[in-house]
């Protein structure tokens, strides 16, 4: 069974029917499927019509890399981000090498120019 749980998470079906005594003990070794089915009773064709899963699965391998359709397919997502002085102060220099490795120039100017103003206003309040 070990065997075949190494297989399917290479593989990566659209269905996986784990019908062996003890199915759930197998579920969590499962890393890749679109959607798994366990034991004797829960057929495929449930999940496909009754069980209330989504039907609209990866396929082809693709789910080493995505999940069904599911409600979160359907949402949009945005990220905002913010940051103290001492946040930059404390970031800043990794996020330059981090640039300037990637050859993104602008990106690691953006951080220096700031970072040059921040130490600027630092030595001209302590005058």
């Amino acid at each position: 069974m070990v065997e075949a749980v190494s297989f399917s998470n290479l593989y990566a079906p659209e269905h996986l029917v784990i019908n062996v005594k003890d199915a759930e003990k197998w579920e969590s070794f499962i890393q890749n499927a679109g959607s798994v089915f366990l034991g004797p009773w829960t057929p495929e064709s449930v999940g496909d019509y009754a069980s209330g899963t989504n039907h609209v699965l990866p396929t082809y391998g693709y789910a080493r890399m995505y999940g069904g359709v599911s409600l979160d397919s359907f949402l949009k997502y945005m990220t905002v981000q913010s940051l103290t002085e001492e946040g930059l102060r404390k970031l800043g220099p990794y996020v330059e090498k981090m640039a300037e490795v990637e050859g993104l120039d602008a990106h690691k100017r953006a951080v220096t120019l700031r970072l040059k103003d921040i130490e600027a206003r630092q030595i001209s309040t302590s005058r």
